[in-house]
């Protein structure tokens, strides 16, 4: 199967993008979190499991709710947090990669009305293609 791009936060100058590389039946997906701007561009490669897309879907929720996220918090691999009242009137995209290349980019995204229900549905397409 094709690429799906299960995460896609975007502005017109800056964006994170998560892109699963293949949807193969399978317990783990190989995927690539991009993150773009003015200032910075770099990606790295993830794993992503049914418990981490079922955990993105609870974050969703929690983002609905008014909530700050952090996804993927764990050892290895990169965190992806979400600060809705972020320092520029927006939020806040960060992500960390502290367990490889020791980076953190925190990138401002004005994200538009319905980018949440869009991501809902984009994880509800995804956990229906697995």
């Amino acid at each position: 199967m094709s690429p799906f791009e299960l995460v896609r936060l975007t502005d017109s100058e800056n964006e994170v993008r998560i892109t699963v590389n293949s949807l193969e039946d399978s317990d783990f997906w190989e995927a690539e979190i991009a993150v773009t701007s003015l200032f910075v561009k770099g990606s790295t490669l993830l794993m992503l499991s049914r418990a981490k897309v079922e955990s993105w879907r609870q974050a969703l929720e929690s983002l609905q709710l008014g909530h700050d996220i952090i996804w993927m918090r764990t050892d290895r691999g990169p965190t992806v947090s979400v600060h809705l009242d972020g320092e520029r009137d927006c939020p806040d995209i960060v992500v960390e990669d502290e367990s490889i290349s020791m980076v953190t980019v925190r990138i401002p995204i004005a994200l538009e009305e319905g980018w949440i229900a869009d991501h809902q549905a984009r994880v509800n397409q995804f956990i229906k293609q697995i």
